[in-house]
């Protein structure tokens, strides 16, 4: 049975956001120190050995992350009318635009843990 070769980066950013429609005090503005994990997949390796460049997936982690630190996320598109600035539609962002920007038939960025609190977290994985 083949099998999987995985790498994951983290990734660590600052924002506010307040959360619409919720009911409760996350709909007030706050922050988090929020932590993210992405992760890339692929059952083969480069011709030297590798799944995928850590530069190049740091690169593309970098460019979102300077996007969304130390910002109110509530003003950032999508989060400011398509999509609430909740810690699932951030891993789903996160991992559209990484994937965007790395990966090709080999490698596939298919998940992405995003941590609000160390001990609260959110995943969005494709299959």
């Amino acid at each position: 049975m083949p099998g999987f070769y995985e790498v994951m980066i983290e990734r660590e950013f600052s924002s506010a956001h307040q959360l619409r429609g919720y009911k409760g005090k996350c709909e007030n503005l706050h922050g988090h120190n929020y932590k993210v994990e992405i992760y890339a997949r692929g059952r083969e390796l480069d011709n030297i050995g590798l799944l995928v460049d850590f530069g190049e997936l740091k690169k593309a982690a970098d460019e979102v992350v300077r996007y969304l630190d130390h910002r109110n996320l509530n003003e950032l598109p999508p989060f400011d009318e398509e999509l609430n600035p909740s810690a699932e539609n951030l891993a789903r962002f996160i991992l559209e635009y990484v994937a965007s920007r790395v990966g090709d038939e080999r490698v596939q960025v298919y998940k992405v843990r995003c941590y609000e609190t160390p001990t609260s977290v959110a995943t969005y994985q494709i299959d």
